[in-house]
Formats: structure tokens, C-alpha cells, sequence
């Protein structure tokens, strides 16, 4: 039963790229996990969002050219499932995060979160919420990552996450 455990933990993180915290439970919906390395850098987290929407009844996500469009797996809605690795840092009273791989969200020069929640559950079996306010982010020119602010971190989500 070991083994099977041991090599079910090795798969995952070749498959991933990265080591997870064994207790971490593999889930869908708005989370995120501490991600270990040799390093063990305690800033840096693997996190996991839900975002998105039918294109049907959409009157537009983006204005693109002058036009409303739809983006598939952006703002608003439950649809797609997203992850990417981020670092967290203080910013005077709040966080930011951002992000260390290039394409986890999008391939597009911008990205639209929409207000969520995600929730962590720490070593000490403490519940949190990282919350997200909705926004527009755009990929920077030099690095190609997004960088979110103004990320709070609460005992409740804030977020009804729809």
C-alpha cells in the first residue's frame, strides 16, 4: 500500500513539474497549496481557480478592437478549471502574486479574474481565504507574467465565487 502511495505522490510530481505537500488533497474549485522544493521558498504557491462562462448569452467579456467578445475561460462563471504557480508578497497592507509560469491562465496578453476566494488549509489545520478582487490584468512586456494586487487573506472567503 506504500508503494502504491509512494508512486502515485512520484507521478503526480513529474507530471506537475513540482512537489505538493503530501496532505494536500486533490480537488476542483478555488484553492491553493504551498509549493515545496529544495529551496522551500514559503512564498510561492501552486493556486487553482475556477473562472468562465458559456459563450451563449454573453453580451461580451472584452472589448476588443472596438467590439465585445467573448473570451473563453475569463471573468465570471464556474467553466474552466486554471492553475498557476505564484508568489506571494506583502504590499504595505495587502498581497500580491505573481505569476512564475507564463501560460497557466492564458495565452492571452491579459487576463480577466473575477472576484474569488480561494481557500488553504495550513500545516496546522488553520483554514484561510486568499481573496482576489476582480480585475483586468496584463501580461508584463519584459517578463510575460500577470501580477495581481490588492489580495487579502481572511478566516472567511469574501467571495461568493460565481
Amino acid at each position: 500500500m506504500q508503494k502504491r502511495i509512494l508512486l502515485f505522490f512520484v507521478l503526480v510530481t513529474t507530471l506537475a513539474g513540482c512537489q505538493r505537500k503530501e496532505e494536500a488533497p486533490v480537488r476542483s474549485g478555488n484553492y491553493f497549496i504551498a509549493e515545496t522544493s529544495e529551496r522551500k521558498l514559503s512564498n510561492m504557491y501552486i493556486c487553482f481557480v475556477r473562472v468562465g462562462h458559456e459563450e451563449k448569452g454573453c453580451p461580451g467579456c472584452a472589448q476588443i478592437a472596438g467590439d465585445l467578445v467573448h473570451i473563453p475561460c475569463h471573468s465570471h462563471g464556474s467553466k474552466c478549471q486554471l492553475s498557476s504557480r505564484m508568489i506571494l508578497q506583502e504590499c504595505g497592507t495587502t498581497l500580491i502574486a505573481t505569476t512564475t509560469d507564463t501560460f497557466g491562465l492564458t495565452s492571452e496578453d491579459f487576463f480577466l479574474m473575477p472576484n474569488r476566494s480561494l481557500d488553504y488549509t495550513d500545516e496546522n489545520n488553520n483554514r484561510v481565504y486568499l481573496n482576489f478582487p476582480e480585475q483586468l490584468v496584463y501580461r508584463d512586456t519584459a517578463t510575460k507574467q500577470f501580477t495581481f494586487t490588492g489580495l487579502f487573506i481572511t478566516n472567511v472567503p469574501e467571495y461568493s465565487n460565481n
